[in-house]
This record gives structure tokens, sequence and C-alpha cells, in this order.
């Protein structure tokens, strides 16, 4: 039996486990009643490949934001870390100049086309059959939530796209892909077409929906992002 630690977070209860020398979440409870449980998730699933895009300008935040220092590592560090927690198969989407020392590196076909081209040169380079795309400015990402998304591709093979929906906003970067959405991608590359949620209405797209999340235990909060310094103010605010 492996040991096993709570740890109370905004009401819920998050138990541990202690797994090949890491602690990952095992369960999540609100009160008595479990809310999610990941179950035996393999901790490295090598069907599934992530990808951290970093490939952005950073213009709002005036520094580059995967390198920001955000609670003692910056925010690729974080990415990566949460990314390798659920596969051994993590690459970097953006120059291969500035992210070659942290991990494989794939750069845009297409660029300067925005987050849309980064999907698209990962899928064009992945062998998997899930990819995860994270933006690397998204620090509140959890392993669980990833877990979730896996087992949700998992139960729906026919979709393209799984994409949770909050504040009434669908996360492309904070989704999973199948190889068949970079055609629908590349079409729309090549027509000067860059906003990614347009094409999720061409695709079988599988939407999770708000109250999916929250059944789940997750707060729209797990989806805030770094854009900006006030951004990195309020959140320490917040703290």
């Amino acid at each position: 039996m492996n040991p096993t630690q709570a740890d109370s977070m905004q009401g819920l209860t998050l138990w541990k486990v202690f797994w090949g020398g890491e602690i990952r979440p095992a369960a999540v409870f609100r009160g008595t009643d479990k809310v999610y449980d990941p179950g035996m998730a393999s901790p490295s699933a090598v069907d599934v490949a992530a990808f951290i895009l970093a490939g952005g300008k950073s213009t709002r935040m005036g520094v580059d934001k995967a390198f920001i220092d955000y609670g003692g590592r910056t925010l690729l560090a974080r990415a990566l870390d949460l990314a390798r927690s659920v596969t051994p198969d993590v690459r970097i989407v953006g120059s291969q100049q500035k992210f070659a020392a942290f991990a494989p590196v794939v750069e845009d076909i297409f660029c300067n086309c925005g987050p849309l081209g980064g999907i698209h040169a990962a899928l064009r380079s992945s062998p998997a059959e899930l990819n995860i795309m994270l933006a690397v400015d998204m620090p509140f990402l959890s392993w669980a939530l990833l877990q979730y998304l896996i087992s949700q591709a998992r139960n729906a093979p026919e979709a393209a796209v799984i994409v949770p929906r909050s504040d009434e906003r669908r996360q492309p970067l904070c989704a999973i892909y199948r190889s068949e959405f970079a055609d629908k991608a590349e079409s729309a590359l090549r027509a000067g077409h860059n906003r990614i949620d347009r094409l999720f209405d061409e695709v079988r797209t599988r939407v999770i929906e708000p109250q999916d999340l929250a059944g789940g235990g997750f707060s729209p909060a797990i989806f805030r992002n770094l854009n900006t310094p006030e951004d990195m103010k309020a959140d320490k605010r917040r703290a």
C-alpha cells in the first residue's frame, strides 16, 4: 500500500499518493463526496505528447514570459514539469536557439501566425494520438486537470479536439488535439485565417462545459494566464 497524505484547498481535500518517488494527486474530495478520481491513470502515458507553446512575442509583458520567475521557478520550468508528469514526450514550440537547452523544440512552419501556427507545427511533428497543447503563461493548471482531459479524450475517440470552456470562452491553449486537426489548421493558415476557435465548428469537437469542470472539482481560476506586469501584481495581491 502506498503511503498517502491529504491537503486542504478552498474546501477541497486533495489526496496524494507517493508514486515512483513523486507525490501525485490520487483523488479529490469535497467534504466526504468524491468529485474527481483519476483512478489508476498511468503516471506516464505513451500515447500522449505534450507541447508547451512558448513562441509568443510577449509584447504586453515587456519581457519573454517563458523566463519570468513565478514562485521561485520560471513559467517555462513549471509548464515543463507539469507536462512531464503525464507523458515522457514533451516538446517546446518556439525558437530552437532560445529553448533547445530545456527540451526538444518544434519551430513553426507558418511563421508569425500566432498560436494556431504553433499547434499546426506541433501536430505535424507528433507521432502521438493525443496531443496536449499548453500555453507557457498558465501556471495554475494541474496534473489532475490534464488527467481529466486525457480521460475525456479517450472516451471521445471521434473528437478531433477536446477543449474546456470556462467563463463563456473555450480554452484552446489548454486542450487536446488529434493529428487530423492539422489539416484544417493548415488550410486556414494558407488562407490567412489564424483564429483557432473558428475551426472548432469545422471538426468534431468535444467541449467540456463549466458544469462538467465544476463537477470534477476544477475552478475557472485554473485557466488564468499571466499576460502583463499588472496580471503578475494582481496575482501576488490574491496570494
